[in-house]
C-alpha cells in the first residue's frame, strides 16, 4: 500500500465525507460497537461509519426488542465506543422516547450524546412527521443520519418484523419520507430491510448517501450488526446478514478447553506461574 493510499485510508471521516463518497461512486462502510474495544478493532479495520446502535439492547442486554434501551445506556456505551476512533464517523442511536415527545426533549438529549458521549452524530428513525426535529437539531449543529423502512423502534406497531413497503402504497410513503429527511437536512439515510429495486430508486435519486440493511445491493453503503455478522449473537440470523466468523462457536469451544484445563489441574503450569 503507498503512503498516499495509507494517508487517505486513515483520513477523518465526517459528514462531508460520506457526501464525498457518495458523488465518488466508493462504497460507504458501516459496523455496529458498543464498547472501546470493539470500537478500536472497527477503526483499525477502516470502517467508515461506527453506529451506536439502540440494538445494544438485544445483543448485549439481552432484551426481546430495541424499545426498552434508555438515553443513559446509550449515553454510557456511547462514550465507551467514542474513546476508541480516531478515523471513523461515530453516530449515536437516540433511542425510543428520546425524541418523539417534543422538539426541545430532542435537542436536549442530542445535545447530551454530542457533549458527553461525543459523538458527531446522531441517528432517528421516522419520516415525514419527525422533520419538523430534523430541521431543529441540523439548525443547532447536529448531524442527524434518518432510518427508514423497518423501523424497530416501531415493533409494536408493525407487529413483526417482516419486509416493508412491498406494496405500491408504503413505497410512495417510504419515496415520500426519504426526500423529506434529505430536504430537512439529514447527511444520510438507513434504510432497513425494504426491496432491493425501491432502496437503488431511492438511492439514485437523493442526493444524500443512502445506507443499506437488508436492502440490497444498489444503496450508496452497507451497514451490518457486528455481533450478527461474526456469528456472536445467535439467537436468530436474518437473510440479509453474512456471517464473516463464527466466533460465538469459538468462545465456547475456548471457555470448554479452559474449564477442562482447570479441572484436570493443567492449567496453570509452570510457565505460567511465579
Amino acid at each position: 500500500m503507498s503512503a498516499a493510499h495509507n494517508d487517505e485510508v486513515r483520513r477523518k471521516i465526517t459528514t462531508k465525507s460520506l457526501t464525498e463518497m457518495k458523488q465518488a461512486g466508493q462504497r460507504i462502510v458501516a459496523l455496529t460497537a458498543y464498547d472501546h474495544l470493539m470500537a478500536q478493532e472497527l477503526d483499525r479495520a477502516g470502517i467508515d461509519v461506527i453506529l451506536v446502535g439502540d440494538s445494544v439492547a438485544m445483543v448485549v442486554q439481552g432484551l426481546e426488542t430495541t424499545v426498552t434501551v434508555t438515553l443513559d445506556h446509550m449515553l454510557y456505551h456511547a462514550a465507551l465506543v467514542s474513546r476508541g476512533v480516531d478515523r471513523a464517523l461515530v453516530v449515536g442511536d437516540l433511542p425510543f422516547m428520546s425524541y418523539q415527545v417534543n422538539c426541545d426533549d430532542a435537542l436536549r438529549n442530542s445535545g447530551r450524546m454530542v457533549k458527553e458521549s461525543h459523538v458527531e452524530a446522531v441517528k432517528l428513525e421516522g419520516g415525514e412527521p419527525i422533520c419538523p426535529t430534523v430541521f431543529r437539531l441540523v439548525e443547532a449543529g447536529i448531524p442527524v443520519m434518518g432510518h427508514l423502512g423497518l423501523t424497530p423502534q416501531s415493533i409494536h406497531k408493525f407487529g413483526s418484523y417482516q419486509v416493508r413497503a412491498t406494496t405500491e402504497e408504503e413505497a410512495h410513503v417510504l419515496r415520500r419520507d426519504a426526500r423529506a429527511l434529505a430536504d430537512a437536512g439529514a447527511f444520510a439515510i438507513v434504510l432497513e430491510k425494504i426491496p432491493a429495486s425501491l432502496a437503488k430508486e431511492i438511492s439514485q435519486e437523493l442526493d444524500v448517501p443512502v445506507i443499506g440493511i437488508g436492502a440490497g445491493s444498489g444503496c450508496d453503503g452497507q451497514i451490518l450488526v457486528s455481533h450478527d455478522m461474526l456469528g456472536l449473537y445467535t439467537r436468530f440470523h436474518p437473510r440479509f446478514v453474512r456471517r464473516y466468523a463464527q466466533l460465538g462457536e469459538e468462545m465456547l469451544g475456548a471457555f470448554k478447553r479452559f474449564a477442562d484445563d482447570v479441572r484436570t489441574g493443567d492449567f496453570p503450569g509452570v510457565d505460567e506461574s511465579y
